[in-house]
Parts: C-alpha cells; sequence; structure tokens
C-alpha cells in the first residue's frame, strides 16, 4: 500500500502554463513559443501562519481565499505578460506597442466588466427571477430557488467558455497540474508515462470550494433571511444582496474549513458525496494534457517544493 506524502502542493492553472504553490515558495512555469519554459519562482508566507488572529477557523479560510486570489492574478498577469511578448513576435505588420497608462485603463476597464457581468449573472439575475416568481416571502424557497439558479447559470458559464480555443487549452494545463499532484502525493516517479495515468479530478480543487461556497450560501443566506424577516420585514432584493455580500467572508471560510477538511477523510462516503459536484464539474474545467503540458506542471511542482529540476533542458529562471 503506497503512503500518501503529507506535504500537500497545489496551484492553478495559466496562459500557457501552471502556477504550483508549496510550503514556502510558489512557481510559476510557462511555456514559450520556442519552447523554451520561464520560470518565476517567489518566497510566501502566509499571514495566517504569522498572525494567531488570523489563523483562526473560519477567518483563515476567508484570509488564504484573499491571499489565493491576489496570487491568482499575478500569475495570470505574468504569464499573460509573456504570451503577450510572444504574439509580438509572430505579428508581422506589428504596429507601434501601447502605451503603459492605455494598457493600465484597459486592465482596469476589463476587471470592472467582468466585476459588474459576475454581478448581474451570479448575484441581482437569480434574486430577481426568484423575485418574479413571487417567493420574496418564502426566505427558505427563494434561497434555494436563486441558489440553485446560480449553480446552473455556474455551470452553463463554465461550459461556453470552455468552447473557447484558448480556455481549453487553459483547462489542458489544469488538467496536467492535477495529475501532477496526484503523483506527488502518492510518491510516483515525476515522468510523463507514469503521471498521465492519473485523474485529472483532484478533490482540493478551487471548482469544489466553489461548490461549497455556492451550496453553504444557500443555508446561511436561508437563515439570516428569515431572521431579518420576522423582526424587520421582507427584506428587498438590494438589502439582500448587501447583507449577503457581507455574509461572503463568514461563507467562505465555513467552505474552507469542510473542503480542508474533506481532504483528510477522502475516502469516507459522505466526503465523497459532499465533494461529487465538484469532482463532476472538473470534466469540464480539467481536459487530458499533452507531455509537454505534464512537463511544465512538473517544473512549476518541483520549483515549488525546491527539488532538483537540473534534468530538465531550456529553462530559465526570472
Amino acid at each position: 500500500m503506497t503512503t500518501k506524502r503529507e506535504i500537500q502542493v497545489g496551484g492553478q492553472a495559466v496562459i500557457e502554463g501552471v502556477m504550483m504553490r508549496g510550503p514556502q515558495y510558489i512557481a510559476t512555469a510557462i511555456r514559450r513559443q520556442d519552447d523554451s519554459i520561464e520560470v518565476k519562482k517567489e518566497k510566501f508566507e502566509s499571514v495566517t501562519k504569522t498572525n494567531t488572529f488570523l489563523g483562526l477557523p473560519i477567518i483563515r479560510g476567508f484570509v488564504s481565499l484573499i491571499e489565493m486570489l491576489i496570487i491568482g492574478m499575478k500569475s495570470l498577469n505574468f504569464s499573460a505578460s509573456r504570451a503577450e511578448l510572444d504574439w509580438e513576435k509572430k505579428a508581422k505588420d506589428k504596429k507601434k506597442t501601447k502605451s503603459a497608462t492605455k494598457e493600465k485603463i484597459g486592465e482596469i476597464f476589463s476587471y470592472i466588466l467582468a466585476f459588474g457581468l459576475a454581478f448581474l449573472i451570479f448575484a441581482y439575475l437569480p434574486y430577481q427571477i426568484a423575485d418574479w416568481l413571487k417567493l420574496s416571502k418564502e426566505n427558505v424557497y427563494f434561497n434555494l430557488f436563486a441558489g440553485i439558479l446560480r449553480i446552473l447559470f455556474f455551470i452553463l458559464y463554465v461550459w461556453l467558455i470552455s468552447k473557447m480555443k484558448d480556455i481549453h487549452r487553459i483547462f489542458e494545463y489544469h488538467g496536467a497540474e492535477h495529475k501532477s499532484v496526484f503523483a506527488h502525493e502518492n510518491n510516483s516517479k515525476l515522468a510523463s508515462e507514469d503521471i498521465q495515468k492519473f485523474s485529472t479530478l483532484h478533490p482540493r480543487c478551487g471548482t469544489s470550494f466553489i461548490f461549497f461556497v455556492l451550496l453553504i450560501a444557500i443555508l446561511i443566506f436561508s437563515i439570516v433571511d428569515t431572521i431579518i424577516a420576522h423582526y424587520f420585514g421582507i427584506p428587498s432584493i438590494f438589502a439582500r444582496l448587501g447583507y449577503h455580500f457581507l455574509l461572503m467572508p463568514l461563507i467562505s471560510g465555513i467552505s474552507y474549513e469542510v473542503l480542508k477538511l474533506s481532504g483528510k477523510n477522502i475516502d469516507h462516503p459522505l466526503v465523497k458525496l459532499m465533494t461529487a459536484p465538484g469532482l463532476a464539474l472538473q470534466r469540464i474545467t480539467t481536459q487530458p494534457p499533452d507531455d509537454k503540458q505534464i512537463e511544465v506542471a512538473v517544473i512549476a511542482m518541483k520549483s515549488a517544493l525546491e527539488e532538483d529540476i537540473s534534468e530538465y533542458q531550456n529553462i530559465s529562471f526570472l
């Protein structure tokens, strides 16, 4: 029987690469157009490890979520900058490069648009539809219906973007990340042919975390709405949106603890049931990678774990 490693590693897919986070380092490996691999490695220590209060259960979950969002955005921006260099080299009729100010304005605008659409699709619209169906007076049914709609919208959104060529490519790197992590956890050889034997579906994936958030939100929102309605009357849609948003740190904290617990008891029947929706969605968000993508994921993982990568060729550190 193979003993699993206790040192956990995980990460995310980026543009033509993988970011991995180990106990002390974060490493992002990117495959460039000339087939070389660039690695950016940074030391990282979570504030949940250095601050007693921020390391408390529930609180550490929300703090960790914020940290991973920041790390994830930085890694994506890094991969996008490397991809942009390759695109510029390919463009024969390349025009004058945009100024740094224009690029920053464009980046800010894209973030505002993305958050605006996310608010409309996943927050306002489910509540508005539930209100049109006259469910506002039934707090449990209101949140159950809105929650199910939110989940359906999320699945539809993920499925639609998976049809885009560039996104599908990122999902392949997501599969490479999961296979490599599985191989590491099971003390397998980190050769491509051995790693390819593992599944692309991993219970500790952020996809499972999102599902926990969506499901736990239904329960918490129903309880709080019932209390609010009892003392102050039926809340309006925007009032619900306001205090529901304020409850997200609590919900994400609980979801983090549930995911952490499930990772330690993965063979328990109840845990398997709880992680099933997230694993099912991973059939969309992870795709079978090729050996080159596996290689990038392994280099990122070994770099994050401070392991030797001298066997690999054509690698540069930034």
